[in-house]
């Protein structure tokens, strides 16, 4: 069942690789025989979004076996985005998404697994398997490692970006190791409408995690169960060749987007979705995101658009009650990675609607989860969770405050250099500029903090933590390293966005940007060896995903 078939494994010529099977510990029978699936599994000690997932790996392998296959587990790098926050090392965190995949890649070829299945919980990981996937275009799967439970400080729920807010307000070393104690009480992604639970939801849509699993809460012994069945679905997949290319077809992802725009998803979904597409040949842009903004409004109210968390969303039916409630607009005629279609899939689903998940004809704003802005300051398109912004700030204008990068930035929050009125400008945190495509927590994490998020505006070349909300644009494109206007705006341009009406603007001549493109010199490359050197002279700007590959457009379909 092996890529090299049965009669390979049996032959003379795999000799070699029987002998070494066996001294693994797989007995001759089990090697001629059974399909071969690769697990990956993302363990990390020291993050409660993967500290748990050996024994959902273990469960996943039980399930393999009772198929009729040989699992063969293999570890793949993990980070946790919240332990590099606030540090240059975040911009790490984008390039670990395409390190993973080409780690999942290359084992997966070297070892000619018939299928996969993959254990991930967090951000740019998860996002990476579902790369992987695409690019190997083998029968695969994700097994996803659930939500962390909530959090309760002194009666009031709370969650892991309490602890940034905390920090910077000036209370207690005792209030702050009383918060600590209490914000993240289990293992599992982070309750919010992060990356982490963005992506783990939108695997079930993309047709790479089995329905209704993928917020199943980490602690839930359902987790357990559910990944044994995974295991054992994963051989069935494989004996039928259900492959992601089949499974993930472009009105699959229109579905994504429509499903990201209505539970206002993380803005790196984005570039997870344009990622993916790339790699499948599919003719997704962010022209299709600007489409469904228009059509689809925020219906769920989990943090930082409501005050609701995952694990409310999932007792309330999760992602598939979502899918109900978006019927009337989504492909149901697409299929599901169970065999029915999504219109069968979601046809005897009954979903009350209510604070934590309204119906489209009763949204919790008149907004769409995401918006895609331009103007001259982001001729490329630029991305805000308009949930996110506070209420006032839905347009605003304001004279701009430029720094280089994040640190510099966050240093004049400190000293109080920013005032009401203000938009930050920080560049140079690209995809190539950062390099690696920085995640703007600790400038933005301060401007909350310190109640400025309510009269500030922010717009960067870098992205944004799922956790962050503000008046706050990411993903301007071109990048300043590139070029882009980013580059040319200087202290005291008045800068406006209308997140309405989808529209981000320098107010400065063509004239006067051209004059001052004739000054301009390109930086040199921040790192000059190592990942991020690759990273940023092979990555595709945001606008395609900010993927580490020399992407040909003309594949695309």
């Amino acid at each position: 069942m092996s890529h090299y078939g049965p009669e390979f494994w049996n032959s003379p010529k795999a000799a070699h690789r029987r002998v070494m099977m066996k001294a693994a510990g797989f007995s001759d029978k089990d090697i001629r025989s059974k399909p071969h699936i690769g697990v990956p599994n993302s363990f990390l000690e020291g993050s409660p979004g993967t500290a748990h997932l050996r024994q959902i790996a273990q469960a996943v392998k039980e399930g393999i076996w009772a198929a009729g296959g040989i699992p063969v587990e293999f570890g793949i790098p993990a980070t946790c985005g919240n332990i590099p926050n606030g540090v240059e090392e975040m911009k790490y965190e984008q390039v670990m998404r395409d390190i993973v995949c080409m780690s999942v890649e290359g084992v997966s070829r070297v070892q000619q697994f018939d299928g996969l299945a993959m254990i991930a919980s967090c951000d740019n990981i998860i996002a990476g398997c579902y790369q992987a996937a695409a690019r190997l275009d083998i029968p695969a799967m994700v097994v996803t490692g659930g939500t962390m439970g909530d959090g309760n400080f002194r009666g009031k729920k709370v969650v892991e970006a309490d602890v940034d807010v905390a920090r910077f307000q000036g209370g207690s070393d005792e209030e702050l190791n009383a918060l600590e104690e209490c914000v993240c009480p289990t293992c599992g992604a982070c309750p919010s409408m992060g990356t982490a639970n963005t992506m783990q939801m939108l695997g079930e849509i993309m047709n790479l995690v089995l329905p209704g699993t993928a917020s199943i809460p980490a602690m839930d012994s359902m987790k357990i169960r559910k990944a044994r069945e995974a295991g054992e679905y994963i051989v069935k997949m494989v004996k039928e060749q259900r492959k992601p290319s089949q499974l993930i077809t472009r009105q699959t992802l229109e579905n994504a987007i429509m499903f990201d725009m209505a539970v206002a998803g993380s803005t790196n979904a984005l570039l997870h979705i344009l990622a993916m597409s790339y790699e499948l040949g599919l003719d997704i842009t962010m022209d299709d995101f600007e489409r469904y903004a228009k059509e689809i409004r925020c219906i769920v109210g989990v943090i930082p658009s409501g005050p609701y968390t995952i694990n409310d969303l999932y007792n309330v039916g999760g992602t598939l009650a979502v899918m109900k409630m978006l019927e009337s607009k989504i492909n149901k005629d697409v299929p599901t990675m169970t065999g029915s279609t999504w219109g069968e899939l979601i046809k005897n689903i009954h979903v009350e609607s209510s604070d934590v998940l309204r119906s489209l004809d009763n949204p919790l704003y008149d907004l769409p989860g995401l918006q895609i802005l331009r103007g001259n300051l982001s001729p490329a398109g630029a991305i805000i969770r308009p949930t996110g912004v506070p209420a006032g700030m839905e347009t605003f204008s304001g004279k701009a405050k430029c720094f280089d990068n994040d640190t510099k930035a966050y240093e004049a929050i400190e000293r109080g250099d920013i005032v009401p009125g203000d938009v930050l400008v920080i560049r140079y945190e690209g995809c190539k500029g950062a390099p690696g495509m920085k995640e703007l927590m600790l400038s933005n994490d301060a401007l909350v903090a310190h109640n400025l998020h309510k009269s500030v505006g922010l717009v960067t070349d870098a992205r944004f933590s799922g956790f962050s909300h503000g008046a706050i644009v990411g993903h301007i494109s071109p990048e300043a390293y590139d070029g882009g206007p980013i580059a040319l705006v200087e202290d005291g341009d008045l800068i406006t966005v209308d997140t309405i009406k989808g529209v981000v603007d320098l107010a400065v001549s063509d004239e006067e940007l051209a004059r001052r493109r004739e000054k301009w010199v390109q930086p040199p490359l921040k790192e000059q060896k190592g990942c991020l050197n690759i990273f940023a002279r092979t990555v595709r700007p945001a606008e395609e995903g900010g993927a580490m590959q020399p992407w040909d457009n003309g594949v695309r379909k």
